[in-house]
């Protein structure tokens, strides 16, 4: 079974710290949907095996299963209810949708009405991931949200009121107008609301932003990472007191609400990627989608899919696994490793890991190499350390 992402590339407005590809213009909107209607239909199941630059339909493929379905962005629930029913179509024609199937629409809380939870309900959506950022009002100016610290309350309860029990919500910390203080008030909350699931990011400065020109021009504040850590860690103290999962490095959740899409990513299965922008991965293949609107509304025009794909090597697909592995709860598996890549390439795994054990950054249990609390600080630099 696979998992499938749609991106759908518009905003309302633009977030300071934000690099996705989004435009704030929805002029293009009904030819975009149209064009992901055409891409759905040409692109080939995994099975086809297909490698070409230019990729045409074959009517007769295998019907893949699907497991998961997640609208992400940009911001999807500024679609109309009509531009999700043509993907619903389209993709029902083209996949079979396992029973069970967890369909994810990425929501902002100024876009949250009750008709329209009901209508995303009834078109099939089952799971919601609401960009709340913050609950405190400051933040969200500062960081040019588009809702307010009451739309974010408020469209908690509708949420819930609409009957939906499985969605989530994303918070960002370690912002210069954050204190301590503030973080445990938003971390609370979550926990009074009953949240089933959080995703929590350090606000990162990425180049070419509006929070990256600002800060270079010395009108906001920059990051302060030691900050940032000492609210990291607040947050996981936090989160395992009120019972949550810590599954993955920026994810948590109550148990048996964990997000099947994203955890798809982080155990390399494969999924399909629609829409501008948008990657794909087949186990050893990845591509990816122009980010370009207009490029590409033009190229599925001529039926014509405009991206970029690489065959990953064996050893970039070892440092993957590296990567992904080590943020997850599981750990990296030494037994995964040497089934997959050799005997060998997991003994050197064990000790080159060896030095990051007795510095107290992880830990090894059941023949999988663990991340300690104190280790998940330091993630991203672990990971490229055990590199090959």
């Amino acid at each position: 079974m696979a998992g499938i992402y749609i991106h759908i590339p518009f905003c309302k407005q633009a977030c300071n710290y934000c690099n996705f590809h989004f435009s704030t213009s929805l002029k293009l909107k009904d030819e975009l949907i149209a064009a992901l209607v055409k891409e759905i239909q040409l692109t080939p199941t995994f099975s086809a095996n297909s490698t070409s630059s230019t990729t045409l339909n074959n009517p007769e493929e295998e019907r893949e299963i699907i497991d998961t379905i997640y609208f992400g962005g940009g911001t999807p629930s500024i679609l109309d209810i009509t531009d999700l029913q043509l993907l619903f179509i389209a993709l029902h024609t083209r996949f079979d949708f396992k029973d069970s199937i967890e369909i994810t629409l990425e929501a902002n809380p100024d876009d949250i009405t009750p008709a329209k939870l009901s209508l995303w309900k009834e078109a099939g959506i089952n799971r919601l991931s609401v960009g709340i950022q913050s609950f405190i009002e400051e933040e969200l100016v500062w960081m040019n949200r588009a809702h307010t610290a009451t739309e974010s309350l408020q469209c908690i309860n509708e949420i819930k009121q609409a009957g939906f029990t499985n969605f989530s919500v994303d918070l960002i910390y370690g912002s210069p107008l954050l204190s301590n203080e503030d973080w445990k008030r938003n971390t609370d909350l979550v926990i009074e609301k009953n949240i089933p699931h959080i995703s929590c990011y350090a606000l990162t400065v990425e180049p070419k932003t509006v929070l990256d020109k600002m800060i270079s021009q010395h009108k906001k504040a920059p990051i302060d990472t030691e900050k940032q850590a000492v609210q990291f860690l607040l947050l996981m103290d936090r989160m395992q007191e009120a019972g949550y999962e810590h599954y993955e490095i920026s994810n948590f959740a109550k148990p048996g609400s964990r997000s099947k899409h994203n955890s798809s990513y982080w155990q390399g299965q494969k999924y399909y990627g629609f829409g501008p922008s948008a990657h794909s991965f087949d186990g050893s293949r990845r591509r990816w989608n122009i980010s370009n609107n207009a490029l590409y509304i033009q190229s599925l025009k001529n039926n014509t899919i405009p991206f970029e794909e690489e065959v990953l090597t064996p050893t970039q697909q070892l440092n993957e696994y590296i990567m992904t592995s080590l943020r997850t709860s599981k750990g990296l598996s030494l037994l995964i490793v040497e089934n997959r890549f050799g005997q060998k390439t997991s003994s050197a795994l064990l000790s080159a890991s060896e030095k990051w054990r007795v510095g107290g950054k992880l830990l090894f249990i059941e023949e999988s190499i663990v991340l300690t609390k104190e280790g998940k600080l330091f993630a991203d630099g672990i990971a490229a350390d055990l590199f090959f």
